[in-house]
């Protein structure tokens, strides 16, 4: 369906409200990853408010997609996403990290039911993810619902994923769609100095999928390539979507070192200014 300009300036300033919040939680817990939440905010805003077959009032929906956050660690947007969706209250996103609370570090589906998974080890997801998928073509459901699951690009130095991969290719798992954040940083420096990943997109295409690139941060081309993902026959999808790790305050953007650091209580009200007077 095709995105009118008043719907991408309301999706805008969403995903803009979702990074003031990533930036509050941090400040509150002290701890956890700033820059991937920040470079996600745009593709989970456009999940929750416009892709999504899902309702907060109804979190165990039996015809609802299922979202499989893969790479644990950048919770705080999907935190943040859902609470501002509506799934529990904005206020709760402060008890981030802290003991007893609903939001652990990493999800946890115990704590929070309306999570598909648990995650924390990196390359579980897809796994998770297959199966669900799997067990939907065998149960004849895979018409009524899709299956995403969100990864890491530096999550890919994990050798159960390239396993998941294959056998997503082998069953021909068209209702799985994965959307890689490819902001090529992980907590050691630059994901093509740790572990080189290209060429990507041919390695993925080479176990079976359909592969498409697209800017993580335009809303109009993200919609149109998760659509074209939804009517592929006879393979799997990825999306590599290219973000910009801190995006939306300029002292954070593509710096690693931000990858699994919390901002300062000063560096978090630099961030908030330039949040607060971003024009749409």
């Amino acid at each position: 369906m095709f995105l009118p300009e008043e719907k991408i300036k309301e999706l805008t300033k969403k995903a803009n409200e979702i990074r003031m919040s990533i930036i509050e939680m941090l400040i509150e817990a002290k701890s956890g990853h700033t820059a991937g939440p920040l470079g996600m905010a745009d593709i989970f805003t456009l999940f929750y408010f416009h892709i999504l077959k899902h309702d907060p009032k109804r979190p165990d929906w039996e015809e609802r997609d299922r979202v499989v956050l893969s790479n644990g660690h950048i919770c705080p947007v999907l935190y943040a996403t859902m609470a501002h969706a509506g799934y529990f209250p904005v206020e709760e996103l402060k008890t981030l990290r802290k003991l007893g609370t609903r939001l652990q570090g990493h999800p946890h589906r115990e704590y929070m039911p309306w999570l598909e998974n648990s995650s924390g080890p990196l390359g579980s997801g897809l796994s998770q993810a297959i199966g669900m998928a799997l067990a939907d073509k065998l149960d004849k459901k895979d018409k009524n619902r899709f299956i995403y699951c969100f990864m890491s690009d530096g999550e890919m130095d994990e050798g159960n994923t390239w396993e998941a991969m294959m056998l997503a290719g082998k069953y021909k798992l068209n209702n799985l769609i994965a959307i890689v954040d490819r902001n090529n940083i992980q907590i050691e420096g630059i994901t093509e100095d740790v572990m080189p990943l290209e060429p990507f997109h041919s390695k993925w295409k080479a176990f079976n999928w359909h592969v498409i690139e697209v800017s993580g941060h335009d809303f109009r081309f993200l919609n149109e390539v998760i659509e074209e993902a939804q009517v592929m026959s006879g393979k799997p999808t990825v999306i590599i979507a290219h973000t910009i790790p801190g995006k939306g305050v300029k002292e954070f953007e593509r710096d690693y070192k931000w990858h699994g650091k919390a901002p300062s209580e000063e560096e978090g009200k630099m961030a908030l200014a330039e949040l607060r007077n971003v024009r749409f």
